[in-house]
């Protein structure tokens, strides 16, 4: 493996960590300022996958149907979750609780998988799950918690559904392909049953809510996804995985701009202190999980 990530490589890795970064504030504009009920908008975004990726379902995967659940919940289940999060919490303190999938994956390896964590990864892991707990216990910076608590059930969801990633004999991409069809079949029929006002959403700003639709589906889940795995291909994990963590400190930075993200001290505290454990977690080698598991592109 090279020793180091050669100019294009770096320009890639600034690409997918602006668009992962602003995907969150795209998200927060999409379920709040035009309205999209957040169940419909995971159906948007999964149908604009689906269809840019719909040759990749040609070949069938072994175990179709773990495929599609554990494809379901890495996606359409832990976005959805996050969508509905995103109504009355921050960008900046979402983008924080994200830090948690690093150690929550650790955490499950460890029970499902046998995984190994000496004390330096414990610590990561403490440190990391204290500095989330503190963001998401600071309403008044960082929105309404209970908003967080669903954002963190996504990434909970999300983690725990990645670990088995592992066992599924299917490419990162071909997966996207697959989850987006299973996101279609349980969210398209949540929002009809739950939800209301799709339709007015989209008639009242169809540019604004394509825009938002095209940059998920395209740009973050099929672009920014693929180079980040391709980048897999061709360089060490290690160098590969730690860039990852400027997505939430260009996440605070978006949504102190473009939203208006209230940032006090207690969101600093913990957002450092998340990133800590995360890094510490993200160097340390592993047995059982994959390192571009412990930092998943979320949303």
């Amino acid at each position: 493996m090279p020793g180091k990530l050669p100019l294009s490589a770096l320009g890639i890795m600034l690409f997918c960590n602006v668009a992962w970064a602003m995907n969150v504030v795209v998200s927060k504009i999409a379920v709040t300022t035009l309205g999209l009920p957040p169940l419909f908008y995971t159906v948007l975004r999964s149908a604009t996958v689906l269809a840019v990726l719909f040759p990749l379902l040609r070949f069938v995967p072994q175990r179709p149907l773990l495929v599609l659940g554990i494809g379901f919940a890495i996606t359409g289940g832990s976005f959805g979750l996050q969508f509905i999060g995103l109504q009355t919490a921050s960008p900046s303190a979402v983008g924080i609780v994200n830090l948690s999938g690093a150690p929550l994956t650790v955490l499950f390896a460890i029970i499902f998988l046998g995984e190994e964590v000496r004390w330096r990864r414990g610590l990561g892991m403490a440190l990391a799950l204290g500095g989330v707990g503190l963001a998401i216990g600071a309403p008044s910076e960082a929105g309404d918690p209970v908003g967080l608590g669903f954002a963190f059930a996504g990434v909970f969801i999300g983690a725990f559904a990645s670990v088995f990633v592992k066992r599924l004999e299917v490419g990162a991409v071909a997966l996207q392909a697959w989850a987006a069809v299973a996101s279609l079949m349980v969210m398209l029929p949540g929002t009809l049953l739950l939800e209301s006002g799709q339709f007015a959403a989209v008639e009242a700003a169809p540019l604004a809510v394509g825009a938002c639709v095209l940059f998920a589906g395209v740009v973050v889940s099929v672009g920014a996804h693929s180079a980040y795995f391709r980048l897999f291909q061709a360089h060490d994990a290690n160098l590969i995985v730690p860039m990852t963590l400027l997505t939430p400190l260009l996440t605070i930075a978006f949504g102190t701009w473009l939203t208006g993200d209230a940032i006090g001290w207690p969101l600093i505290i913990g957002g450092t202190m998340a990133l800590a454990g995360v890094a510490i977690i993200v160097v340390r080698p592993s047995r059982t999980i994959f390192k571009w598991q412990l930092m998943r592109p979320k949303l």
